[in-house]
């Protein structure tokens, strides 16, 4: 999943960009970051050793991005065009609950003192 909301990072660079909330400067530049932030932590929670902090830096990470998912939520933007003719509102009751989902999911999986991965 981190893999694939890469790939938009790069595609929708344009869109994503206005995701970000007004007071973040260089925002082409953040989205840029964040894509490759989602690349290292899926490769990081496939590795032992760096699993459990990975998902501590996840649950960081996702927390973080929530003010842009809500930002394009109220802007009704739609990410990968870049125009106000997106999900809007809507969006907020599948994407707040999915990105608690994922960090449940991380911390069940990643940070718990048994890592789920490699048992």
């Amino acid at each position: 999943m981190l893999v694939f909301t890469a790939m938009g990072h790069v595609m929708f660079t344009s869109g994503m960009a206005k995701m970000v909330p007004a007071f973040i400067p260089s925002k082409t530049a953040v989205v840029y970051f964040t894509g490759l932030v989602e690349i290292a932590a899926a490769i990081g929670l496939h590795l032992r050793s760096t699993q459990r902090l990975t998902g501590m830096l996840l649950l960081i990470f996702f927390i973080l991005i929530l003010p842009a998912n809500i930002n394009a939520s109220l802007q009704e933007l739609n990410y990968k065009t870049g125009q106000s003719n997106g999900p809007g509102v809507a969006y907020l009751w599948f994407r707040i609950p999915f990105q608690l989902f994922l960090m449940i999911w991380t911390s069940w999986c990643a940070i718990r003192k048994k890592p789920f991965l490699f048992k």
